[in-house]
């Protein structure tokens, strides 16, 4: 995402290629790739390849997502803040660094929220193609020891689902809220005008 800022065209081109690329491209397909070139290309055990396969297809899908969530972020802030930080000398490395990302953060937290939640439930593509083991796929074996409960085993793993996201968004929220009042904090203290201590000329001392 940084990279898509840059001044340079040999560092911008090539990696907005690759972002646009793999955000084009469905995460199922990326898997079933990912699954066809461990098999054939590299030695990887037969019992680790849908692992290999799944996280494979869902780092390359999300890492192009998340890159323009972050682009983005750093896009929303006002010019003034990048304007300063080149008015104090900072380069531009330091300014995105110091100045930029930190408060994009709060800017880009609820969208890297989402996108977290869609990486939880997209394992489930794994486990309903790949044979990947995750919760989805135990409904085979529930189903399979325990007579064929299935929708009562689909309702459990929905509940399951939406247990785990709802306490990743919970947690996400709980920063977000900590993040602006850490914000508002550092502004009111800069802010505050000094106390001063100096007595009147005229002014006596005494018990």
């Amino acid at each position: 995402g940084i990279g898509r800022l840059s001044d340079h065209a040999w560092v911008r081109v090539p990696v907005g290629a690759i972002v646009e690329f793999f955000r084009a491209i469905p995460v199922l397909i990326l898997m079933i790739f990912a699954s066809q070139i461990y098999a054939k290309f590299t030695t990887v055990s037969s019992d680790f390849r849908p692992l290999y396969a799944v996280v494979t297809g869902l780092v390359l899908y999300n890492a192009s997502v998340i890159a323009e969530v972050v682009r983005a972020g750093v896009l929303s802030l006002p010019r003034g803040q990048s304007d300063a930080a080149v008015a104090l000398g900072m380069r531009k490395g330091q300014s995105m660094l110091y100045v930029l990302l930190p408060q994009a953060v709060t800017v880009m937290l609820p969208a890297l929220v989402s996108q977290l939640v869609v990486i939880v439930k997209d394992t489930a593509l794994g486990g309903a193609v790949l044979g990947f083991g995750e919760l989805l796929s135990q409904n085979r074996q529930i189903t399979a020891n325990y007579g064929a409960n299935t929708i009562a085993t689909f309702t459990v793993i929905a509940l399951v689902y939406i247990a785990l996201n709802a306490v990743i968004t919970n947690l996400a929220s709980r920063l977000e809220k900590r993040l602006r009042q850490g914000r508002k904090t550092s502004a009111v203290k800069e802010n505050s005008p000094a106390e001063t201590t100096e007595t009147p000329a005229g002014a006596v001392s005494g018990a």
